[in-house]
């Protein structure tokens, strides 16, 4: 560091007054020659005074002006003199102290405020970040829907009934479960992992089970239903039961035999009326059926539109009211419009199905089965549209960058547990349709009966007794799974609210069956629909994986609520518990989720398919050879009767 005088000196004068500029007090002092003044008595004790006070001659209005200025600039502390020195330095402060006046010492001041405000300023720059994701955090984990202060006895009926307010707290629903452990004696029951586990395991015996029944019911179908064997004198002399005794059974035996010769019949007589059809004909046949078609398009696109609106509108309605505000039926229509909308349509729609497919002129057989199959789509499809409306409000579309999803990456204002609310949706389609069922029975059928039975006959003959009918019956059956199927990742005790309803139902049908209903004029060959049916229940499996697989590797579970809150996904969960793991026990299940153990495994698979697939030939190839063989011998019989008869 320079000395003073030379800053002074360089910085203070010009060139031209440097001779007029003197050294400061500290060097004459170091000169040899001031040694001497203690010895030369009163004549120098002025002057050695003037040299203690540090008033050298010169400019000392520059001195107190730029000399002040350099000392606020450079601490006392750090200048390279002695103690003595220092303390003059000192004092001379605080003389240019008492000459400034306040207006300098208010600016001063106000320096070493505006300083000391910039570098908390600063401060609080580098944690504005921080802060802001406390303060996000805090708004992302607000969760609390029970009500507060007085509540109605109305408010309770409509939680229990649409699984808000205390039933969200309960086993029922995801939101309830903890993201901790259960500790025993020398054990820890990991909740998140169990629940995770739980869940893909219940779909995965499931998967397997249906598989296996699906194969089993394959094997009937293809021996037992097939054109060669289904002959009219396999009918006639194979087709009763000789354990029916006379009676109910024995004419519904009757009748099932004369439906199906009937429908033989038919068919074969339409087939021929299709043959001798000319081509303008077949035409005009085609765009009638390519008009009905897209009706039947125009009415599944009004269906699922009315179930995405409703869908909207009922949440948006119990986002913005609550249910105190509402009365206990207004509150239930806004709450079960979604499960009043998908109800609806699968009841009316399929009517227009029934009278649609009439008119495009199809077999019997290949009526019911078209029929089946747009009903099915429409059922599975709705249930797709009320996931995917549902979608799109928790994730806003899709887009993360959305001002209601940016902070909590997804609309927590709408959904604050976003699992829950799905959970929700399937809880009350599940008790809609049972509610719905007693409706039928208590308001429908049975009146119906009573009129028939009792009433005037001309509204008797225009009504009828009801039948039952096997394939919408099993098609409810299917639904109703794959509504259980869909919620069971977030509502974990569905399952067993419809195992309960499932038996509430079979003595409910069976009391309808033999009390309102008559058997149906057509029926439906048993094998061939249990397959059919099986294969529309592993359809709605496949469907019900979609929302878990996507919940469970895609979405961020709800901060505020579940054993995942925290976790960036839910199968993050499972990464955690293997790293817990040994070394060897680690590296096996990281190889078996590896694309090294994937692509194997799906090459073996591939080739054990086409093995499959080449053994199914061969077996089919054989069953022609047999069947060509029982038609040879038949001729042969026919040949040998022939012969005797003209010999006798």
């Amino acid at each position: 560091m320079e000395p003073r005088w030379a800053q002074t000196g360089r910085d203070g004068a010009d060139d031209d007054d440097w001779g007029q500029q003197q050294p400061p007090s500290s060097l004459f002092l170091q000169l040899p020659s001031n040694a001497t003044l203690r010895f030369r008595g009163n004549v120098a004790k002025a002057w050695g005074a003037a040299l203690d006070e540090g008033e050298p001659p010169g400019a000392p209005q520059e001195r107190d002006g730029e000399g002040a200025r350099e000392q606020e600039s450079v601490p006392l502390k750090q200048l390279p003199l002695c103690m003595a020195e220092k303390r003059i330095l000192r004092l001379r402060e605080q003389r240019v102290a008492w000459k400034r006046s306040r207006w300098e010492q208010w600016q001063v001041g106000m320096r070493h405020l505006w300083g000391q405000v910039r570098g908390a300023l600063l401060y609080a720059q580098v944690w504005r970040g921080s802060l802001h994701r406390i303060e996000v955090n805090r708004s992302c984990l607000q969760y609390d829907p029970t009500e507060r202060g007085l509540v109605s006895y109305f408010t309770y009926l409509m939680d229990l009934l649409s699984g808000t307010g205390f039933m969200e707290l309960t086993h029922l629903f995801y939101g309830y479960y903890p993201n901790s452990a259960v500790d025993f004696v020398g054990f820890s029951y990991n909740i998140p992992l169990a629940y995770l586990l739980s869940v893909l395991g219940y779909f995965s015996v499931c998967l397997l089970w249906i598989v296996h029944r699906a194969v089993h019911l394959l094997k009937r179908s293809l021996v037992g239903e097939n054109g060669e064997l289904s002959t009219y004198s396999h009918k006639v002399f194979a087709g009763w039961d000789f354990c029916l005794a006379p009676g109910t059974a024995a004419a519904m035996k009757h009748n099932s035999l004369r439906y199906e010769l009937r429908m033989d019949l038919e068919e074969q007589t339409l087939r021929r009326v299709m043959a001798q059809r000319s081509p303008g004909q077949r035409l005009a046949l085609f765009s009638l059926r390519g008009a009905l078609n897209l009706l039947v398009l125009g009415l599944l696109g009004a269906a699922f539109y009315g179930v995405y609106r409703a869908t909207e509108y009922s949440q948006r309605a119990q986002q913005d009211t609550s249910p105190g505000q509402q009365g206990l039926v207004l509150g239930l229509l806004v709450a079960y419009l979604p499960s009043i909308v998908i109800t609806a349509a699968n009841q009316l729609v399929p009517l227009a199905f029934g009278l649609l497919v009439r008119l495009e002129r199809y077999p019997l057989s290949l009526e019911i089965r078209l029929t089946l199959l747009r009903t099915v789509f429409l059922r599975l499809s709705s249930l797709l549209v009320l996931l995917f409306s549902l979608w799109t409000q928790i994730t806003c579309h899709g887009d993360p960058a959305a001002d209601s999803c940016r902070i909590c990456h997804h609309n927590h204002q709408q959904h604050p547990c976003w699992e829950t609310s799905v959970g929700q949706e399937m809880y009350k389609l599940l008790v809609f349709d049972l509610l719905v069922l007693l409706l039928v029975l208590l308001l429908v059928e049975f009146p119906r009966k009573l009129l028939v039975t009792h009433g005037p006959a001309p509204l008797a003959r225009l009504l009828g007794q009801q039948e039952f009918l096997v394939p919408p019956n099993v098609l409810d059956l299917v639904y109703g799974q794959t509504v259980c199927w869909v919620g069971t990742a977030f509502s974990p005790l569905l399952p067993l609210l419809h195992a309960a309803k499932l038996i509430l139902l079979f003595y409910l049908k069976k009391l309808t069956l033999f009390s309102n209903c008559r058997p149906a004029d057509r029926t439906f060959r048993a094998s061939s629909s249990s397959f059919f049916f099986l294969l529309v229940l592993l359809l709605g499996l496949a469907i019900a994986w979609v929302p878990l697989l996507y919940s469970v590797f895609v979405l961020q579970p709800s901060q505020a609520c579940g054993p995942f809150r925290g976790e960036p996904t839910m199968w993050s969960t499972l990464w955690a518990a293997i790293d817990t793991l040994p070394l060897v026990a680690r590296e096996f299940l990281q190889f078996v989720g590896s694309l090294a153990f994937a692509v194997p495994l799906f090459l073996l698979l591939c080739i054990l398919m086409f093995y499959l697939m080449a053994l199914d030939h061969s077996y089919s190839c054989l069953v022609k050879e047999l069947k060509g063989q029982l038609r040879l011998e038949g001729q042969d019989k026919v040949f040998l009767v022939t012969q005797i008869t003209e010999l006798s």
